[in-house]
């Protein structure tokens, strides 16, 4: 090969080089480029991720600690509850006991409830039914309507009925069974329920 030749050959030789490395720097400029990118969106991803997992976190962990103050706050009410129902129970062993007593308490508050109920009906003919040992009790049914009839104003008389099945008290109705009042103590601590149980809680858990 003559010298013109080789030095043809050797000046392509060298831009050749040139290019190629040329190319090798850009094809490495890119690939830390595309590497810096990578890594800023890996930390990117990576910081969303942990938000993500952060933000879930905290969601699950609110939820926890509502449902447990709700758990809690159901199982105080529970437990409130049947110790008013436990208070109520027992109250209505007392009552019976004193319902199956002949002492001047009870004949006095069953003379109560007899008249408190002929008065609600207003007089008249009036049928008294009581638990059947409670018809000894009250001797004086006349003079019980006859304070009635002063009350009303209207010609009274009390007479007994069936007996019935009750811890005490008594249910009242008129002859034709239009009017009847229940005036009996299951009947009483039925109604009064309500008041009884807020007060039974001001006292149990004051």
């Amino acid at each position: 090969m003559s010298s013109g030749a080789e030095k043809i050959v050797s000046n392509i030789l060298s831009e050749a080089q040139t290019k190629a490395d040329i190319i090798i720097q850009e094809t490495e400029a890119k690939v830390n480029s595309i590497n810096d990118n990578g890594n800023k969106q890996a930390e990117v991803e990576k910081s969303n991720i942990l938000d993500s997992a952060k933000k879930q976190s905290d969601m699950r962990y609110q939820q926890i600690v509502s449902e447990a103050k709700m758990n809690s706050r159901r199982m105080e009410l529970e437990a409130r509850e049947e110790v008013i129902e436990a208070t109520f129970t027992k109250a209505n062993e007392e009552l019976e006991k004193i319902a199956s007593s002949t002492t001047d308490e009870y004949v006095n508050a069953l003379t109560k409830m007899i008249r408190e109920a002929a008065i609600e009906i207003g007089g008249g003919d009036v049928i008294v039914q009581v638990k059947e040992q409670d018809k000894s009790k009250i001797t004086n049914l006349d003079s019980i309507a006859n304070d009635i009839s002063s009350v009303t104003g209207k010609d009274t008389s009390l007479t007994w009925g069936d007996s019935i099945n009750t811890i005490g008290g008594a249910i009242l109705k008129t002859k034709n069974g239009e009017i009847e009042v229940n005036n009996t103590i299951e009947s009483r601590i039925l109604r009064f329920k309500k008041t009884l149980r807020s007060e039974v809680a001001k006292v149990l858990f004051k």
